[in-house]
């Protein structure tokens, strides 16, 4: 992560640049003397930016992409991971700063929500060699005939499960596809954990289209396994820690 005093400066020196070259523009064109008034107030404005941008540009870097529905099992999953989980939280946090650059640039790539880098802490931890008692692999936690559908290769001594980057390809391409089928990435989440058959055929039964919003996901969530039920409002605990760890008493970076 980048550190929080580097970013601040950053965003100084931006506003200050574009200050500096509209006041330029402004004199070289003739609309304004170097002792005018003018000049004098887009200085004040810019000392006053000066001051008021980090936190501006700070709430700006924590707002979330990804929908953010209130709902008392996300409370609960922030509870959670703030208490009693809060050792396995403060590790995979930790691990996340190998990865995110990766992941984060892939995702910026294809204009997919930043958040979605917490399906793989919730999937695997960032552990990329984790395996579940199922047989998924990676940081993705995909099982062989999904892997090999969206082609990685499973076969033998080699398996592309367990290599970071080319299973976060195979991951935001599926993660792209159920989206487009479910219009909702709530929805594209539940399918991920629980198969997009089983989503769409609840989905049909209790609002008579596979499609739907995020909110719907919490209205057919009574009819989905316990697993997939703490699923999406876990990722969305996840992301909201993420965000803005210092909130809740985690170490940037840490």
């Amino acid at each position: 992560m980048i550190n929080t005093s580097i970013r601040h400066a950053l965003a100084r020196r931006k506003i200050e640049a574009i200050t500096i070259g509209a006041v330029a523009t402004l004199s070289a064109a003739g609309l304004v003397r170097q002792d005018d008034p003018k000049l004098q107030l887009s200085a004040a404005v810019a000392k006053v930016v000066h001051v008021e941008q980090p936190a501006a540009a700070e709430a700006a870097m924590n707002r979330m992409e990804l929908p953010n529905l209130d709902h008392p099992t996300v409370d609960s999953w922030i509870t959670r991971f703030t208490t009693t989980q809060r050792g396995s939280m403060a590790t995979y946090l930790s691990r996340m700063t190998k990865y995110e650059g990766m992941i984060t640039s892939k995702l910026a790539e294809r204009e997919m929500p930043k958040e979605l880098i917490y399906l793989a802490m919730i999937e695997s931890g960032f552990n990329p060699t984790a395996k579940s008692p199922v047989k998924a692999a990676g940081l993705w936690q995909f099982m062989s005939p999904t892997a090999r559908e969206y082609g990685l290769q499973v076969r033998g001594r080699v398996d592309e499960r367990i290599n970071p980057a080319r299973s976060t390809d195979a991951a935001l391409t599926y993660l792209t596809k159920l989206h487009g089928r479910f219009g909702s990435w709530y929805l594209a989440f539940a399918a991920y954990n629980t198969g997009q058959g089983r989503v769409a055929r609840i989905m049909k039964e209790e609002t008579g289209q596979t499609k739907g919003t995020d909110a719907d996901f919490y209205r057919i969530a009574h009819r989905l396994p316990k697993e997939t039920r703490d699923y999406v409002p876990k990722m969305i605990a996840a992301a909201r820690i993420g965000n803005e760890p210092a909130k809740y008493g985690f170490k940037v970076g840490s």
